[in-house]
């Protein structure tokens, strides 16, 4: 989920979907155009329009049917709230991150699934369980571990090029997993530290998520000073002239918890 809807995510999510003998008609997440200036381009000068296979939720709902028809239920409709695939997905989430979700706690994503309100210290909590396995049964935890590494082995399926989730997992050399969220939440973990990590920005905006879980995982890992790690911890703006323009950096007071932090 959250990807660009580049030709290789497109392509992954329709593999993922002929495996389970299915296909972008099965998809209920609707169409919208990819992420970049570039692949809207390729499918104007083609005479096409974007597909569901194209939304940047497309691998997300192409596993839910590959659940659907791996468990033998019928997929259609799995979108509902009361489809025994989102009552799995639910039940996956409440083990996950310890926690109970009511209905008072749930609304409707842009990609049409149900979406769960979770408390920022469960987000970490889960995040940790996912990285570590610990407090989850041996399948869910083996689950886990699989999803976890194969993120980070392979960070464009996460997000794409350009993409905070894709370059910084490339920069940290696969030490740690990050992944954004809608308006302003963000989601990582370090696995050899047994961490689990979670930010919400009221701004609702994901630059200044992105800053802060830069600036504290590279404390986490004592990589603070890293010249690799710069153009994350403190960007630079520009505008379409390609002038700088100003930059983001982490408070002085982030910067000084963090600090706290380094091993």
């Amino acid at each position: 989920a959250s990807h660009n809807g580049e030709d290789w995510h497109v392509a992954t999510a329709a593999a993922m979907l002929a495996r389970a003998h299915r296909s972008e008609a099965d998809l209920e997440c609707g169409a919208h155009w990819p992420a970049r200036q570039e692949d809207c381009g390729r499918l104007h000068v083609a005479g096409l329009k974007p597909g569901a296979l194209h939304n940047n939720c497309s691998g997300k709902h192409a596993g839910f049917v590959c659940y659907a028809c791996h468990a033998g239920i019928d997929p259609k409709g799995y979108t509902a709230v009361d489809h025994p695939v989102q009552q799995a997905a639910k039940a996956a989430l409440e083990d996950v991150f310890g926690t109970v979700l009511g209905v008072e706690s749930c609304g409707i994503d842009g990609c049409s699934i149900p979406t769960w309100a979770i408390p920022l210290d469960r987000l970490a909590t889960g995040m940790a369980r996912l990285a570590t396995g610990q407090g989850l049964a041996p399948g869910r935890a083996a689950a886990a571990r699989r999803i976890m590494e194969a993120s980070i082995a392979e960070p464009f399926m996460v997000a794409g090029t350009k993409r905070f989730c894709t370059d910084f997992m490339t920069a940290l050399g696969g030490v740690a997993y990050a992944k954004t969220g809608a308006e302003g939440v963000f989601c990582a973990a370090i696995p050899s530290l047994g961490l689990g990590i979670a930010v919400k920005c009221d701004d609702g905006a994901s630059r200044a998520a992105e800053v802060v879980v830069a600036t504290v995982i590279a404390a986490l890992l004592g990589r603070s000073d890293a010249p690799e790690l710069e153009r994350f911890l403190r960007p630079v703006l520009t505008n379409w002239n390609r002038m700088t323009v100003g930059g983001l950096r982490p408070s002085a007071e982030l910067v000084e918890a963090a600090a706290t932090l380094a091993p």
